[in-house]
């Protein structure tokens, strides 16, 4: 039966389908420790649903396996932007390696010689494509309708792809998928670190296949390149401080002291993850790759910064940065543009400090005083 679901998700798309029990997760202490700490910022549900988390039985009564599904998102490499971070703490270095930089590989030079960035964003990878659960969730309801097919009238199965309480990569981990790196993200040994998870779980019993091992090592480039500091220390992740929380799920103002850090990514941080040496042996996307948006690479940030609702529901309907909202996508554009210092922006930013919107106008006075600053700082 394993052989023919297999089978079945291949050819339905995803990359990989493994099987696990649905005994509790090992890392359910961690969680609750985690969550008394507040590392989870204002994600609420995580503290709302976690005794779901901690027993699958609490999500499906009488759930005996969980079937884990991978889909990698991977690129080439001379089609992923690189960032243009800022100094703060560890990630000095990877400063110095971005200083120019324009987030598209390229510089920029001013009128008068200088280098400076171009106004151009960074989104994460897995984000340049239309919306992954639409794209997996569709795949995971026929898939989990066969599940039940093949188990009989008595099976009763949930599918979840980044939706539900459920620790999806202790399960990857222990159904073999891959491992939990040190900067808390699955790694897999066929696609490094570039996939997206989902699992079904069933009543059906399943033999479980083999754990995967933890293959880190001595290795703490991921730790040394975030940022901001959020990976505290090897599997420990302050996600109030890491940049994929501040521009996506935090809903109001970024602190100031996470401001330059942030770079030009306006949606998501891949640098902890691309850094990975395991990132040798990623393959090149199947699935997800027919459904890229090469435009969400490197947006024009001027460009974004002029939407209005209409304009920015229609530019992202279906794609992941649906959910940051106008208000929260273009607070992070502000951010951006104070952070590459491009004098060509302020008119931009002017029109952005008196929207109806006090998020946006708030990130727009900042981003105009970095660029003032900045150039008074030049000109003296």
């Amino acid at each position: 039966m394993k052989a023919v679901l297999r089978q079945r998700a291949q050819e339905l798309g995803f990359d990989d389908c493994r099987f696990t029990t649905a005994e509790p997760p090992a890392s359910g202490r961690h969680l609750e420790t985690w969550l008394a700490e507040k590392r989870h910022g204002e994600m609420a549900w995580l503290e709302r649903n976690a005794p779901k988390r901690l027993d699958p039985q609490l999500v499906l009564p009488g759930a005996r396996s969980v079937i884990v599904l991978a889909v990698n998102y991977s690129v080439a490499e001379a089609e992923s932007p690189s960032p243009c971070p800022l100094p703060v703490g560890r990630g000095e270095g990877a400063r110095r390696a971005g200083e120019g930089c324009s987030g598209s590989g390229e510089q920029i030079a001013s009128p008068g010689g200088s280098w400076h960035p171009s106004p151009h964003g960074l989104i994460a990878r897995y984000a340049r494509h239309s919306d992954y659960h639409d794209i997996l969730g569709e795949r995971l309801k026929t898939l989990t309708e066969y599940v039940n097919h093949l188990g009989g009238a008595d099976t009763r199965s949930l599918w979840y792809v980044d939706t539900g309480p459920v620790l999806e990569r202790d399960f990857a981990q222990r159904a073999g998928v891959g491992f939990v790196g040190k900067h808390t993200n699955v790694i897999s040994r066929r696609f490094g670190n570039w996939i997206l998870l989902a699992e079904i779980l069933t009543t059906l019993e399943l033999e479980p296949d083999a754990p995967e091992k933890n293959r880190c090592g001595a290795c703490t480039r991921c730790l040394d390149a975030c940022p901001t500091d959020a990976i505290t220390a090897p599997f420990q992740l302050d996600a109030r401080r890491g940049i994929s929380y501040l521009t996506i799920e935090l809903k109001g103002s970024n602190s100031v002291e996470f401001r330059p850090a942030i770079g030009n990514r306006i949606f998501g941080c891949d640098d902890c993850l691309a850094v990975c040496p395991w990132n040798r042996f990623a393959r090149e996307a199947g699935l997800l790759r027919a459904f890229a948006k090469p435009a969400l690479a490197t947006p024009d940030l001027l460009e974004l910064l002029a939407l209005d609702d209409a304009g920015f529901k229609t530019r992202f309907m279906g794609t992941p940065l649906l959910r940051a909202k106008r208000r929260g996508l273009l607070r992070n554009v502000c951010v951006a543009l104070g952070n590459a210092a491009d004098p060509t922006a302020l008119p931009a930013l002017a029109k952005a400090a008196v929207d109806a919107e006090p998020l946006i106008r708030e990130h727009a006075a900042w981003a105009i005083g970095q660029i003032e600053s900045r150039h008074r700082l030049a000109d003296g």
